[in-house]
């Protein structure tokens, strides 16, 4: 016969785990709810710190259009703690002859956060001096070689052209400034024309390399131990047309941008041509759109000039109210484009922010914004990318702001 106080405390002992597994549910799910909070917070600080730096390159364009200096602060570090504690506490009676037994569960979960953010003033001479910099060529190369529309990293990164004579010297200069409309209208046009190319693959933007003589020419022939020597040092014995050995190295020489492929040039051509380029500081950019190429009806040759990163702030601020660019066709002898818009970076000026994610700052009681187009978003994107360039690593800095919450 089975005992009525077995039966009792069985059905205690079901009655108290159905009270505790409600408790026990809550208990697991706060104990996953660590690792999505913490990405959720972590995706959130970058877009912050993105959206920042957005912000601060249009507040700096609308300083400049209301002729105010420049001033850039960056948020270098953060630094977050999170803390989720778990508490469970189990407490009861049981009774063997009555239905008095009773189980209590006390399940707590909590979340902290303590972030710690270190802003830099970004000040001083070598800051000063990486914005006042002209950009060197690498940086048109990179921009051409990743994909940007060479005439929006022209119009963006160039103040102009230096139109040149065959052997170098200067003719006249074309500038990218719509406050002198014959000139800019003429640097719409060469970029214009070089876009119809590079679409076309008919373009070449790349660095010169060549073999360079580093020793005069020998007439005997170099010995084993002298090849081998030479190649432990990365250089090569190379015999001229005349018979005599050439101790030479590869080198990387300046950027090109011509419609014939340089490689196609012979070594000593492009040792002769990098020598000439040589002439003009790294911030240019050599040019070469030769008449027996493809659209050489259209044929320029000379130097584009870049900017720093204070020359582009200041064009494109100025394009926003004081000097606007205007619509420019292409010359008759380029053939279609993609796109052609008025502005390499159109900033709209309105009474309250645009209703859209678009990058905007408020500033002297107007809202500076960029242009809504694919165009605009792109090009504010590549200021971006060349703000970054030229502000570089940031260390050194004295005073440093720490805010912790």
């Amino acid at each position: 016969m089975e005992s009525p106080y077995r039966h009792t405390a069985a059905s205690g002992l079901a009655a108290m785990a159905r009270s505790a597994a409600p408790a026990l549910l809550a208990l697991a799910i706060a104990g996953c709810a660590g690792p999505p909070v913490l990405e959720r917070q972590v995706l959130g600080y970058d877009e912050v710190t993105s959206r920042l730096d957005q912000k601060l390159l249009l507040l700096n364009i609308a300083r400049t259009d209301n002729g105010m200096p420049v001033h850039f602060t960056s948020t270098s570090t953060i630094a977050a703690t999170f803390n989720w504690t778990t508490t469970l506490g189990v407490g009861g009676e049981w009774h063997r002859s009555s239905g008095d037994s009773f189980l209590g569960l006390n399940v707590g979960t909590g979340a902290s956060e303590n972030p710690t953010f270190s802003i830099h003033p970004l000040s001083g001479q070598a800051f000063t001096e990486r914005i006042l910099t002209p950009f060197k060529d690498q940086a048109f190369e990179f921009l051409v070689f990743q994909g940007g529309a060479i005439d929006r990293v022209m119009r963006l990164l160039a103040s102009g052209i230096e139109v040149q004579n065959a052997d170098g010297s200067f003719r006249r200069f074309v500038a990218n400034d719509p406050a002198l409309a014959q000139e800019y209208a003429e640097f719409r046009r060469i970029a214009t024309h070089l876009r119809w190319l590079n679409d076309n693959r008919k373009l070449f933007v790349r660095t010169l390399i060549f073999e360079e003589p580093i020793a005069p020419a020998l007439k005997a022939a170099p010995s084993a131990a002298d090849f081998i020597n030479a190649d432990k040092e990365g250089l090569q014995w190379r015999q001229n047309a005349d018979g005599h050995y050439q101790l030479t190295r590869f080198q990387a020489g300046r950027v090109v941008v011509m419609n014939v492929d340089p490689m196609s040039l012979g070594n000593q051509a492009r040792f002769e041509l990098n020598e000439r380029i040589k002439r003009n500081p790294r911030g240019f950019v050599f040019l070469d759109v030769r008449a027996d190429g493809p659209g050489g009806d259209f044929a320029i040759r000379g130097a584009i000039k870049l900017r720093s990163m204070l020359q582009m702030l200041a064009f494109v601020a100025n394009g926003a109210r004081a000097v606007p660019e205007f619509d420019v066709a292409p010359d008759p002898r380029t053939g279609a484009t993609a796109e052609n818009p008025r502005s390499a970076l159109h900033i709209e000026i309105s009474e309250q922010a645009p209703a859209t994610t678009i990058a905007s700052i408020d500033f002297a009681g107007r809202a500076y914004s960029v242009g809504d187009t694919q165009w605009d978003r792109a090009t504010f994107a590549m200021l971006g990318d060349l703000f970054q360039t030229a502000v570089g690593e940031i260390k050194g800095v004295d005073l440093p702001i720490t805010i912790s919450k």
